[in-house]
């Protein structure tokens, strides 16, 4: 009799001891607002893979208009640039080509809408048209870039990302320097016309 009591209250006590382990998991719960922070990291990763690919998108435009420069560009300076366009930026586009696969960041492969309609509206003009046009659309694209390169530079998340910045933004302020030269040598002969308007 002791027995089949004894053996009862063993069986009572294991067929509770599943819940005992079951209230356990309610009270480790409450830990999940840990995985708050991964959200908040998430959040950093986005702006660091946006950039990633604002950057590829300008860069594939920068030799696309840099081939359209070679061929179109009627002053020796402009075509130089335009060449130094295809060269770096498509060292640069390779570059971020393995770091965005490292991160597993798929890079756009085409023009956009609007780097598009800027390729054939100066794909349209000639001579110093085509020079003092290119010549603008470079310096203000440079602006820009070396303005976003800085701010990922100094504030990216990602360690390789924010350092690719800043290894590029040296290159990137070289070529702003060398746009804005090229822009006031054509830009004195090339829109003469168009500028004493502005001067009244």
């Amino acid at each position: 009799m002791r027995q089949a009591m004894l053996a009862g209250t063993v069986a009572l006590l294991m067929s509770a001891a599943p819940v005992f382990a079951q209230t356990s998991y309610p009270q480790s719960q409450p830990k999940k607002p840990a995985a708050e922070k991964p959200a908040a990291a998430k959040g950093a990763a986005a702006n660091d893979s946006t950039f990633v690919m604002n950057v590829a998108r300008d860069g594939t435009a920068e030799v696309e208009l840099g081939k359209l420069a070679t061929e179109k560009a009627s002053n020796a300076q402009v075509k130089q640039f335009g060449q130094r366009m295809v060269d770096d930026h498509g060292k640069a586009n390779d570059e971020l080509k393995t770091l965005a696969q490292n991160k597993n960041i798929t890079l756009p492969t085409d023009l956009d809408a609007k780097h598009k309609a800027t390729r054939d509206r100066l794909a349209k003009l000639s001579g110093e048209a085509f020079d003092h046009a290119f010549m603008q659309e470079m310096v203000t694209d440079h602006r820009k870039a070396v303005n976003a390169f800085r701010i990922e530079s100094k504030s990216g998340k990602d360690a390789d990302v924010k350092a690719w910045a800043a290894k590029t933004l040296p290159t990137l302020e070289e070529h702003l320097k060398q746009a804005q030269e090229a822009h006031s040598a054509v830009g004195t002969s090339g829109t003469a016309p168009t500028k004493k308007p502005a001067k009244k």
